[in-house]
């Protein structure tokens, strides 16, 4: 995970890396990138032209024309098949590098961190599998005409496929080690990114094929006309009716659409469960009121769990979906829990509290890890539900207090406190009118509010800090001048993070953003500030990287709010939070 401890190995480390080779060789698909001109030209013109129209869109061409070889000589294929050929391929090599994986991670079963990252490969590579046939799925069920219509759905789990692979990899903290697991999943790392760059170019691929496109939903990220009128109007009430079926694009499955339709009003709800330590509930933990959630759930699953501390740790699962938890406010109903790096215990699976089943809310509630920074990475909340939402909750540790892991996610009058990197993650995450604390950390340490982990430039992912305040707490306010804070570093090669109209109190370095190691990432970051105030928001100082970046059109800045980053117009009025389509002046 992010700044690992290193663990010697000695003689069986070069065991592991002789299994690997030995392994994968012969397999092992050469990377090609779209930087190799005649190399990659050689590749395309070897194979048949919708081939090479669909691999042409690709960074490792070489891979994909051998992934797609079956469909070369068939006439009949659309572009449909070649997709699902795509992806089927990259299920199939996910499938071959979790296998390969658990081989090399069981050779160092003796040490407790590394056994504990070969444990959560296999979790992460499981969720990766299953959001590619979810991917396999929604191709198949869609028609030519109307496969556009899927693109940002596609693409959101395609993102989240790359971050679990990613995050596999990264658990191993051992170099030697972490290196023969990145190479046991290449096949399938370079097939997803294929599988990703295809989907991204599905318009020019329709084109190739002289199929028509016809119109887009608002469901493009990047903002179609439709979102833009959501945006100039900033009326949450508004759905975009261009080619959707009942107003509700077409994507959307017809149990989403009823509760949506449905409009409950989720304020104040009735709940299905009542949690309470002093034995006033229905149930005296949260872990039994989870487990009592009801099979073939038709609507949310509805918690509200009275005021207490939880000292509990909790996993909402991937099957538990609509899961709303409410409490009675995020200083009276708090999650707890101290799990850290320092005791053994991996990035991943230190969270106090985890939401990984889509459709998760969480409304005044409070997250903590108590670990201190002396624990280092410490998480409070770890959250991989897509369309998630959180009201009115704090979430409060040191390093790594808030892990936005995956998806779409959406945070609307929130406490974030922490240290270093204390929001990170490869989540496509807005955080909004929320307030960000900058806690004191160890000697030599500095401050970084985020760390934001997108590995691939086609990824949907990124942080936007919009209408926030980010200040010290009191402990920092004496020597805050003295303790660097940045908004952030480039944790890996594509990061994104956008603060805009936000309020950065004196303490914020003049130079905003620090590098990770050196130069890495700072020339394909995408840093970026729009509309800021306050003493820490004068940019004169700031970075000269080629990936920062001071925005002043208005229309670049708006690709970056709740409609068109996350489609926030088509799920969070469902969440009963507050929040703001566009920009909020």
């Amino acid at each position: 995970m992010k700044g690992g401890k290193l663990v010697a190995f000695g003689v069986s480390l070069i065991l592991v890396v002789g299994v690997v080779i030995a392994i994968i060789v012969g397999t092992n698909h050469t990377k090609n990138s779209s930087g190799n001109g005649d190399k990659d030209d050689q590749v395309l013109s070897s194979t048949s032209k919708s081939v090479a129209s669909v691999c042409s869109q690709t960074d490792y061409k070489k891979a994909c024309v051998n992934s797609l070889s079956s469909m070369a000589n068939n006439q009949s294929a659309t572009p449909k098949d070649f997709i699902q050929k795509a992806i089927e391929v990259a299920i199939q090599e996910v499938k071959a590098g979790m296998e390969r994986s658990a081989s090399i991670g069981k050779a160092e079963a003796h040490d407790p961190l590394q056994k504990m990252a070969t444990d959560d490969c296999k979790d992460l590579l499981q969720f990766a599998i299953d959001e590619l046939q979810a991917s396999f799925s929604s191709v198949g069920d869609s028609n030519l005409h109307t496969m556009g219509d899927r693109e940002t759905e596609l693409k959101n789990w395609l993102s989240a496929v790359i971050s679990y692979q990613q995050t596999c990899m990264d658990g191993f903290t051992q170099p030697e080690l972490q290196n023969a697991i990145s190479t046991s999943l290449l096949n399938a790392t370079q097939l997803t990114d294929n599988a990703l760059a295809i989907v991204a170019a599905i318009s020019d691929i329709l084109s190739a094929f002289n199929i028509p496109i016809g119109n887009k939903t608002d469901t493009k990220s990047a903002g179609t006309a439709a979102s833009r009128r959501l945006l100039d109007a900033n009326d949450n009430d508004k759905e975009a009716a261009q080619n959707t079926e009942n107003g509700y694009p077409a994507w959307l499955s017809s149990s989403d659409r009823k509760l949506l339709a449905a409009g409950t009003n989720i304020a104040q709800p009735p709940p299905n469960a009542v949690v309470a330590k002093d034995g006033s509930g229905q149930y005296n933990t949260i872990a039994a009121a989870l487990a009592a959630y009801p099979k073939n759930l038709k609507g949310r699953y509805i918690i509200y769990v009275k005021a207490g501390i939880y000292d509990e740790y909790i996993t909402v699962t991937k099957d538990q979906v609509n899961v709303f938890m409410y409490g009675d406010g995020p200083r009276k109903t708090i999650v707890t829990g101290q799990k850290c790096n320092r005791d053994g215990v991996s990035t991943y699976q230190s969270a106090s509290f985890s939401a990984v089943g889509d459709g998760f809310i969480g409304k005044s509630m409070g997250f903590q890890n108590t670990a201190g920074p002396e624990g280092h990475q410490a998480v409070a909340l770890r959250v991989q539900s897509d369309m998630a939402a959180f009201y009115n909750c704090r979430m409060d540790g040191n390093q790594d207090t808030l892990y936005a892991q995956t998806h779409r996610q959406f945070y609307r009058n929130c406490v974030v406190s922490g240290t270093v990197d204390f929001i990170f993650g490869d989540a496509a995450a807005i955080l909004q009118n929320c307030l960000i604390i900058a806690r004191k950390p160890m000697d030599n340490q500095q401050n970084t509010v985020t760390a934001q982990g997108r590995t691939n430039i086609r990824e949907t992912t990124g942080f936007v800090i919009q209408n926030c305040r980010i200040v010290p707490e009191q402990l920092l306010e004496p020597m805050r001048f003295k303790i660097p804070t940045y908004l952030g570093r480039p944790w890996k090669m594509y990061s994104r993070t956008v603060i805009m109209e936000s309020t950065l109190a004196d303490f914020i370095q003049p130079a905003g953003w620090m590098p990770w190691s050196g130069n890495f990432a700072l020339d394909t970051c995408y840093y970026a500030e729009y509309a800021n105030r306050g003493p820490g928001a004068n940019t004169n100082n700031r970075v000269k990287w080629k990936g920062f970046k001071v925005i002043t059109d208005r229309n670049e800045a708006l690709q970056f709010t709740t409609a068109p980053f996350i489609q926030g117009n088509q799920w969070l009025a469902s969440t009963g939070a507050p929040y703001f389509l566009g920009l909020n002046n």
